[in-house]
């Protein structure tokens, strides 16, 4: 096989002249090269098209000032609550609430509640809050939970008479619940523990609770404890609510709590339900308890010894006396 010289293009053997271009042709003369072969051209790699992904609004969500804590509650009407602590966490508690605790939580007793505002305000500032716990019968000083271990661990509270420990998140009722006297059981570091002040002259007297009620400020966890069954009851606009007047436990502050007084002395004499009865219009949210400390006391007296109690059961008046006219609460 020949190629012509000039060209490239293949000839037939012994061909004088090349049959594209016309230039002549050695005999027996055969192309050194074959034709020349071009390269092709490199393929760009495919890119896909980049998306413009859309800016993110950037959310602020603001974190709570108090401990978060997690726990759970056991038992049915004797109960406690057994709380899991991350490291460095506190919670705080009444004297002699605690029930038991891990080897590496560490105590510490303290002046007032705890509470930033406590804490940052000095001296006085401490006194204020002491002074305001010992108002709602309870002592100046509070104890300090600490976990100073690297893990998870634990400690215990326990209710002082037969009832139903109720954990609630301060931050869903707006920060602040107003409750009974008695009725604060632990809580996560931080919570403010001060005093309300009840400005009717009837509910201070008549309303079972005194003048003097506790309030719960802050966002973090509180516990409450109260006798028997605790139901939470939700109010509307203008609802209103009847109860006997140790049977509330708590509230939140848009809740208008008032007393009405029985409709005749027979009532009041011999209802066995006092003078008069507490009353709660919403809107907002109430927690009632079905034995009030009180009741189950009088009920242990008036069966003791003490109480004489047993001669007169069965009898048609039964026992008359002061506390039936004004309730035995």
């Amino acid at each position: 096989m020949a190629f012509c010289t000039n060209c490239g293009t293949q000839i037939a053997d012994g061909a004088r002249f090349c049959v594209s271009c016309g230039a002549p042709q050695v005999a027996g003369a055969v192309a050194a090269t074959s034709p020349a072969v071009v390269p092709a051209a490199p393929v760009a790699p495919m890119i896909p098209a980049v998306q413009e992904i859309p800016a993110v609004e950037e959310v602020y969500i603001p974190m709570k000032r108090m401990d978060e804590v997690e726990f759970t509650v056991y038992g049915d009407d004797l109960q406690f609550v057994e709380i899991m602590l991350d490291p460095g966490e506190t919670v705080i508690s009444e004297a002699g609430a605690m029930m038991y605790m891990d080897s590496a939580i560490a105590t510490d007793t303290i002046f007032g509640d705890g509470s930033a505002q406590s804490q940052n305000s000095g001296l006085g500032g401490k006194l204020l809050s002491a002074g305001k716990r010992m108002l709602t019968g309870e002592s100046l000083f509070m104890n300090t939970f600490t976990n100073q271990a690297a893990e998870k661990k634990c400690v215990a509270f326990a209710a002082p008479y037969p009832g139903k420990v109720v954990p609630f998140d301060l931050s869903d009722y707006g920060g602040t619940l107003i409750c009974q006297k008695d009725a604060f059981l632990c809580a996560a570091k931080g919570v403010s523990i001060g005093i309300a002040l009840q400005k009717k002259l009837g509910v201070g007297l008549f309303g079972g609770e005194g003048f003097i009620m506790q309030r719960l400020d802050g966002d973090g966890l509180t516990f409450m404890f109260a006798g028997g069954t605790i139901i939470k009851k939700d109010l509307a606009e203008g609802e209103t609510l009847k109860l006997d007047t140790g049977c509330l436990v708590a509230l939140t502050p848009s809740v208008n709590y008032d007393i009405q007084f029985s409709g005749s002395i027979k009532t009041a004499l011999f209802g066995g339900e006092g003078l008069a009865l507490a009353t709660l219009t919403g809107p907002g949210t109430v927690w009632l308890q079905s034995l009030p400390f009180s009741r189950l006391a009088d009920n242990i007296i008036s069966a003791s010894k003490l109480g004489k109690g047993g001669k007169d059961e069965g009898s048609v008046i039964g026992g008359i006396g002061i506390g039936s006219f004004f309730g035995k609460q």
